[in-house]
């Protein structure tokens, strides 16, 4: 016999908006590996005696490396144990949870994934806008800010990401929007696109800053601070 995974998204931050079904599984759960953003006042839901274990990645910090955190999920489930994956937002939006599947599945080990609130939806949530507006905002896109070695990823759908009726939103991007808004505007996104920045989104240090995508990247260039952020750009971001 085995143990079995669950992977959580525990949405933004908030507690609030965390699912039944992942309240059902922190409460009964053996172990709980969690990421620094799944941490906090979520943990609370925990029962007593569980094992917590914090395995969260944050750029700049010494952080497990990914093949270890994997392991782990193998090493708890073959000892008969409940685990939880808490994720931060939605697990299978930028979580790496692909490679934590693969080494579950490898082993022969069951799990589920429960989905959580995006982080992107809370993001527009807390700054009072919609994702989509019919005619103006037709897509919305994600994509991150930065490869596995922390810089800009040099195989971006430009074209796609300077569309002026899409909706994108960058995660993990604080450190190297400044590059990715000169590389914008010379594909002819307008410097005076709306653009904001949702650091902490969901959580009491939320902090929500509002301009375009030229003031945006001139604030970063000087500061980007250690909050996790996300940004979004285009008609709607305003």
């Amino acid at each position: 016999m085995t143990g079995f995974v669950s992977f959580v998204g525990s949405g933004p931050g908030d507690p609030d908006l965390l699912t039944l079904k992942a309240v059902n599984r922190l409460q009964n759960a053996d172990a709980v590996l969690f990421d620094d953003l799944s941490s906090g006042p979520i943990l609370t839901h925990v029962r007593q005696g569980a094992d917590l274990v914090g395995v969260g990645k944050r750029a700049g910090r010494a952080s497990p490396k990914q093949h270890h955190v994997s392991q782990l999920l193998v090493d708890y489930a073959l000892e008969n144990q409940r685990i939880v994956r808490l994720k931060s937002g939605d697990g299978g939006t930028f979580g790496r949870l692909e490679e934590e599947i693969v080494a579950l599945r490898e082993a022969g080990i069951p799990y589920e994934i429960i989905p959580g609130v995006p982080s992107a939806n809370a993001a527009a949530a807390a700054a009072g806008i919609p994702l989509t507006r019919r005619l103006t905002a037709r897509r919305v896109q994600f994509v991150t800010g930065h490869d596995v070695s922390g810089v800009l990823p040099e195989d971006l759908n430009i074209a796609a990401l300077a569309d002026p009726q899409a909706t994108t939103v960058v995660f993990m991007g604080k450190r190297t929007f400044p590059k990715l808004a000169k590389i914008l505007q010379d594909a002819g996104l307008p410097s005076e696109t709306p653009a904001l920045l949702v650091e902490s989104v969901s959580t009491p240090d939320q902090n929500i800053i509002r301009g375009t995508i030229s003031s945006l990247s001139e604030s970063l260039s000087q500061s980007i601070g250690t909050a996790p952020a996300l940004i979004l750009y285009g008609a709607l971001a305003e």
